[in-house]
């Protein structure tokens, strides 16, 4: 049978906005959406470069773009290279410095334009906002990335060829979809393929076109990644509105952004954090698992509704740290929506009146018998303790989620997963009192593998009274053959509240399959693995040789 697949070009132009092709200093030609308020005078600029296609219903360029005119603001879309109407060569992150600095030249010279510019957009189009202050332009006032990191241009360590990472196969697929040519590409990838380097070709085969991206990565020759020799922080400090979900796949990765961002004296009295209970795609825990009705990507109606809280207080940052109509004093270091609570503030992120909260796994015996497993407690056991279990790469556990990108839409429930003999669980007794977590997540796991070497994933889940659990926070790491080894796992940052009655429940095991790649057990290249065996892994306990740090808030956490 012929393979199937569905090519995406560019959508129509909307009639509320003026296409012009931007030259950059290499002549290519960049295709950029203006659309203009009323009033004749001189207007700042707001910015969003994006791969996704700038007129596209999935961008919603054209709604949120009155939102942006009422205050005042211009607002100014562009494809990026290589990209739907845009010209030059798809290979993502290598130009785009260059290309934002160029593209901000031209906006300063526009006879609508103040001379002052911000910056929008989620994922890669919030890497295109750090490429901005990379460049230094002197227009550049703010940028508000969402659902970002800086890290989403070193492609070795997202797809699993730096020492610690595991090899994550969504990001390739991601690549392998999005990063073809100048369109995007929609197919069903058969996830048997073995070796992993041939998952894609019989997709580059139909389509006629190949991702250099996705090929690059394999062959051990990613793009080039421009923050390695231009790190954004070396830049002139701007305002910076952090923008990050609690259940984005990328929260990790978002909250060492943040983290640095405070750690460095230029660029602290400048960070500001606002977090939701929302993943990639914005579908909000609220809602979770999310019915067709109220799915926005199902319902115009349900997309205009969300738009305003998709933008959060961007506009009131922009007023106050651009345009100069607000208190910069006032406006809060950290704002978050704390799951099952509501909004809240604070002065700093994690808030003043958290505290750490460390939990052990006890009954190691017990890990690998059901759902519950083991124990996890504040009561360490002084005796040394050991469960053993296999991790079988033709059998790998499954991944819960089809599609991490949208995680509350699905919000998978995951007692199934848990009950398996190759997952381990220890649950904590039920809470007499709301527990409030509110920080860093981070796990140190004593761990042994008799293979050359195998990976370790970490999720902590809230089990609900009737025994439904649903992740929280999640991390996962390679780890070398041999040990044992103090596996230090950071699941990220949540605001999260774990209501009267309900328990935590800590999850180890060695695949989540087809989101990571099944360690073959070798100690060679994963993409290339054809020989597949299993291998034992031992988890230590007793003392503290394994343990799980919270952050919470014993009190509201404002």
């Amino acid at each position: 049978m012929t393979f199937q697949f569905l090519r995406v070009g560019p959508s129509p132009l909307h009639a509320g906005a003026e296409q012009h092709m931007v030259p950059m200093r290499d002549g290519v030609r960049l295709a950029t959406d203006v659309y203009l308020p009323a009033s004749p005078r001189k207007h700042t600029a707001v910015v969003s470069r994006m791969p996704y296609d700038k007129a596209s219903a999935y961008m919603a360029v054209h709604k949120l773009a009155p939102l942006y005119l009422e205050r005042g603001y211009v607002l100014v879309a562009q494809d990026v290279r290589g990209k739907f109407r845009s010209e030059g060569d798809t290979v993502p992150f290598v130009h785009e410095i260059e290309d934002t600095y160029d593209t901000l030249d031209w906006i300063a010279a526009q006879p609508w334009s103040d001379g002052s510019v911000a910056m929008v957009g989620d994922s890669y189009h919030g890497y295109t906002q750090w490429a901005g202050a990379a460049s230094g332009h002197p227009a550049l006032r703010a940028i508000v990335p969402r659902v970002t990191s800086l890290e989403i241009s070193d492609l070795r360590g997202l797809t699993g060829t730096t020492p610690d990472a595991a090899l994550s196969l969504y990001h390739a697929n991601y690549f392998a979809h999005m990063w073809v040519d100048q369109g995007l590409y929609a197919y069903e990838v058969d996830w048997s393929v073995r070796p992993l380097r041939d998952l894609f070709e019989e997709a580059f085969t139909a389509i006629g076109h190949r991702s250099a991206a996705v090929d690059g990565v394999i062959a051990g020759r990613p793009p080039v990644d421009p923050f390695r020799t231009r790190p954004p922080f070396a830049a002139r400090p701007v305002p910076v509105l952090h923008r990050v979900g609690w259940f984005d796949n990328l929260i990790d990765a978002s909250m060492r952004d943040h983290t640095a961002q405070l750690a460095d004296p230029r660029w602290a009295p400048h960070t500001y954090l606002d977090a939701d209970a929302c993943d990639h795609h914005t579908y909000h825990l609220d809602q979770a698992p999310v019915r067709p009705e109220h799915d926005h990507a199902l319902d115009e109606r349900v997309l205009d509704a969300v738009l305003p809280r998709y933008l959060g207080r961007t506009l009131d940052f922009l007023d106050t740290f651009v345009a100069g109509r607000g208190d910069t004093t006032a406006f809060p270091r950290a704002t978050w929506y704390q799951g099952h609570d509501g909004t809240r503030t604070a002065t700093s992120w994690p808030p003043p009146a958290a505290r750490e909260l460390r939990l052990y796994p006890t009954d190691a015996a017990l890990a690998t018998t059901g759902a519950d497993g083991g124990t996890l407690t504040e009561a360490r056991e002084r005796e040394p303790a050991a469960v053993r279990w296999t991790h079988d790469p033709l059998d790998p556990v499954p991944s819960p989620v089809r599609d991490p990108w949208v995680h509350l839409q699905e919000y998978p429930e995951e007692q199934s997963v848990h009950d398996r003999p190759d997952v381990l669980t220890f649950t904590g007794a039920p809470v007499t009192a709301p527990l409030d977590l509110v920080g860093p997540v981070t796990a140190t796991v004593d761990i042994g593998t008799s293979a050359a070497a195998g990976h370790l994933f970490v999720k902590l889940h809230d089990v609900a009274p009737d025994g439904t659990a649903r992740m929280i926070v999640r991390g996962q790491r390679r780890i070398p053959g041999g040990g044992p080894l103090a596996a230090r796992v950071d699941l990220g940052h949540t605001g999260y509240r774990l209501r009267a009655g309900h328990r935590l429940r800590l999850q180890l095991c060695g695949s989540d399959f087809p989101l990571y790649a099944p360690h073959p057990g070798t100690d060679g290249d994963l993409w290339q693995a054809t020989a597949f065996s299993p291998a034992e892994q031992t988890l230590r306990t007793g003392g503290d040789r394994t343990h799980l740090t919270l952050t919470v808030c014993d009190g509201p956490a404002q």
